[in-house]
């Protein structure tokens, strides 16, 4: 009976893996109770590395290349079996192909916004994503820890855990940046390498190298958005206070001629004509009278706040909204305390 299931037996005299492209990580050789040949070959092609395994223990790691199976070319194997250095007898043991090319496009996202903590914000919350790559790197290692004894192994069902890693140092990324959060839209780059540096540590510990990470967009909260959108319009007027006070203006407009139309009793393109008539000639005042205040001009600026009173007939949640801006203005730094206490002396008469 021994000696028809010797007969029986198939010998492997060549082991090779030829990668179907279907996101397999680690593949078992297919064995099936047989036994490889002594002085048989093992191929290994480039991305991949091999893997012998001895009663559950790792023996023998090949990379890319062709092999003759001998006591030469396994020596751990060898030490373990403890076969004379004369053995050609075939051996069991198990086979599995590690593919190490990179695995790109992987996909990163924040299913819910991330809260991190910004030194002008406080805590803020975040939205973002991006892709990334990664690639085996120490298949001994993904093996005792990832893929273990499995016949197949594929990136699908790796993606989660990756996936939760990326998430989960996102904000230690913004804080090794030291990038300001409303800064963060436009240094994408930068975030992206950060990310990767906190993160690939946690990839090392599953034998990956985690070899790119792209950031695509970084979503802010809507009230920072119209924040940086009036920080993108500064910088395009540059530090010009004439400018930005016109650039304010005309954002305002729309409103002003809309409370004005809407307050004076017109219609149609007559309303719409005396609304917009109005806004700018509010808008043209009021540059004049910061403009004016910053030049240290106190009696143009006052002169031109009564002008406005009386041409427009500014109402209180105006004077008040008008108030909130200059205190903008001054907590960034664009008007000093003595000009901004000015401005308010100048607003708060209006109430009276």
């Amino acid at each position: 009976m021994a000696l028809m299931d010797f007969i029986k037996k198939q010998f492997i005299d060549i082991l090779e893996w030829t990668e179907s492209g279907d996101g397999t990580l680690a593949f078992r050789y297919p064995m099936a109770g047989n036994e490889i040949q002594y002085g048989g070959s093992l191929t290994v092609r480039e991305s991949q590395m091999a893997v012998f395994v001895n009663e559950g223990k790792v023996a023998d790691v090949f990379g890319p290349g062709m092999y003759k199976l001998t006591t030469q070319t396994l020596p751990v194997l060898t030490y373990l079996q403890n076969w004379d250095k004369l053995f050609q007898s075939p051996f069991k043991s198990d086979v599995y192909f590690f593919s190490t090319r990179q695995q790109l496009d992987r996909r990163w996202g924040t299913t819910q916004p991330v809260t991190i903590r910004d030194k002008d914000f406080g805590a803020v919350r975040l939205r973002a994503f991006g892709n990334y790559a990664y690639a085996i790197q120490d298949p001994k290692l993904f093996h005792t820890a990832v893929s273990g004894t499995s016949a197949r192994y594929t990136v699908e069902e790796l993606d989660g855990q990756l996936r939760g890693l990326m998430l989960q140092h996102i904000s230690d990324a913004v804080a090794q940046s030291g990038i300001p959060f409303l800064d963060l839209a436009s240094n994408q780059i930068e975030f992206a390498k950060q990310l990767q540096e906190a993160t690939a540590p946690e990839f090392a510990k599953l034998g990956l190298a985690l070899v790119s990470v792209t950031v695509q967009n970084v979503s802010l909260p809507e009230e920072l958005q119209k924040i940086l959108d009036q920080k993108i319009g500064m910088g395009m007027v540059g530090n010009d206070m004439g400018k930005f006070m016109q650039y304010q203006t005309a954002q305002a407009i729309p409103k002003f001629a809309e409370g004005a139309a809407g307050g004076g009793g017109g219609s149609g393109v007559v309303g719409d004509a005396m609304g917009l008539g109005a806004g700018v000639a509010l808008g043209q005042v009021m540059a004049q009278q910061l403009q004016a205040g910053l030049q240290g001009g106190g009696a143009a600026a006052a002169q031109a706040a009564g002008v406005a009173a009386a041409a427009v007939g500014i109402k209180p949640d105006e004077v008040m909204a008008t108030l909130e801006k200059l205190a903008d203005l001054k907590a960034k730094g664009i008007l000093t305390e003595d000009e901004f206490a000015a401005k308010k002396a100048e607003l708060l008469k209006k109430l009276v």
